[in-house]
């Protein structure tokens, strides 16, 4: 494969399109077509981000799971989930910390066992956005530093 800028000529059979008449277009054809290309001669640029990938993928991935975690908290209580199931009782046990500090800005609503809560919603919003920002902030400090010209 080529690069991008510097100037190359390869030769290769030129297709025919069909008889050749010397008298319409003189001389014997060329058995050969030209391709030229023009590749860059510079080194290849670094590939990859250039920042602390591996970083934010941890940090995706926490957030994922505390996010994944809470959205199951809100579909078992609006389905109305047994407590006493253990698995419901582990993501209620778990998740309870991570919803606490976002009860009461929006009052519970529930309908029989079927409960409504927006704070698990609400606590997955500000979750999210927070983990936007930790990555936008690795991104921000490990980035190289670029040379800024002198005034």
């Amino acid at each position: 494969m080529y690069d991008r800028y510097e100037y190359r000529r390869e030769e290769r059979p030129a297709e025919r399109p069909g008889e050749y008449d010397p008298a319409a277009y003189g001389g014997p054809p060329s058995t050969y077509g030209r391709e030229e290309r023009y590749a860059d001669p510079r080194p290849d640029p670094i590939v990859g981000p250039p920042y602390s990938y591996r970083a934010v993928q941890v940090t995706w991935f926490v957030i994922a799971l505390i996010a994944t975690l809470i959205a199951l908290r809100f579909a078992l209580k609006l389905l109305a989930a047994s407590p006493q199931a253990e698995f419901v009782g582990f993501v209620y046990g778990v998740t309870a910390p991570l919803v606490a500090p976002f009860r009461g800005i929006f009052a519970d609503s529930a309908q029989g066992f079927f409960v409504f809560e927006p704070s698990s919603l609400v606590a997955l919003v500000i979750y999210l956005l927070i983990g936007w920002g930790i990555v936008a902030l690795i991104k921000i400090l490990t980035s190289p530093s670029r040379a800024r010209p002198a005034l």
